[in-house]
């Protein structure tokens, strides 16, 4: 607490000089008699005796986990393994039931150009000029999503770098050992999340659009589509459209596809449905 507001040595009222009469003794009381050696002997040996059970005790407690972790060198119970499941496998548990169910079969690829992402397991549009192959390998956000395919350009430069539109995939861990079900609905929440607390200026606000399961090229998929509004000093974007899809690949990783618009380029908005639809399986 502060300084002025620390309370005195003494209680209020306290006297600080001789104490009162009656605590004070008016006479030098007797000299307490001195023991003999054959008390000092007992009571030493008493005391040793107590010292050499506290020592035994707290060896045997040691030995077997009992002061306070459980765990001794004669304890039977084990140390806790650690826990080395990837992060969207903790955050989302496989749902039950085992394995996921087989999907329909896809529907053909549209014709055109297309950006094939072979470590995500998955195919889609690509798109012209002004949008050029993405170079990078990006990693962003709690969940370290790596994108590693897909599209981009650069919509404005502003005193933090440039912003860009961006068209990307990625694969992701999303169960445990070699399952390969996926809880869709709890990993693409968990992905769309971390987009939006980690991809775009703080604070931001939400403006959901579309959240739903389906299905992107015959494989399961979970869908979050979405407008972040920001306001972030020297940018002139002030929201971008994003849609986040999670599919259901057979693999025991999860397919990322994220998408993303500026405002400052509402004519390209578009895409962020059309690819969607273009989504095809390995």
């Amino acid at each position: 607490m502060p300084a002025e507001n620390q309370p005195s040595s003494f209680p209020s009222g306290a006297v600080t000089g001789r104490p009162d009469a009656a605590w004070w003794p008016t006479a030098a009381a007797p000299p307490p008699s001195r023991p003999s050696r054959r008390a000092l002997f007992w009571y030493g040996g008493a005391a040793a005796a107590i010292v050499a059970t506290g020592l035994v005790v707290i060896l045997v407690l040691a030995l077997n986990g009992g002061l306070g972790d459980g765990r001794g060198l004669l304890s039977s119970t084990p140390d806790a393994p650690p826990d080395v499941r990837p992060t969207l496998a903790r955050l989302c548990p496989p749902p039950t039931g085992g394995e996921a169910s087989p999907a329909p079969s896809s529907p053909p690829a549209p014709k055109g150009p297309r950006t094939v992402d072979e470590r995500a397991g998955i195919s889609y549009r690509a798109y012209g000029a002004p949008w050029r192959p993405w170079p990078y390998l990006w990693r962003m956000g709690t969940l370290e999503v790596p994108y590693g395919s897909g599209q981009f350009f650069v919509t404005e430069s502003y005193l933090k770098g440039d912003y860009l539109a961006s068209l990307l995939s990625a694969a992701v861990p999303a169960t445990v050992n070699d399952s390969f079900a996926v809880d869709l609905a709890c990993t693409g929440r968990q992905v769309a999340a971390d987009v939006r607390a980690e991809y775009y200026p703080q604070p931001n606000r939400l403006e959901p659009l579309r959240e739903a399961s389906t299905t992107l090229g015959g494989r399961p998929a979970w869908v979050t589509k979405f407008r972040v509004h920001f306001d972030e000093p020297t940018l002139r974007a002030r929201s971008e459209l994003v849609a986040v899809a999670l599919i259901d690949v057979g693999r025991p990783t999860a397919a990322v596809l994220y998408v993303s618009v500026p405002d400052t380029v509402p004519d390209w908005e578009w895409i962020v449905d059309d690819v969607l639809t273009t989504v095809r399986p390995l």
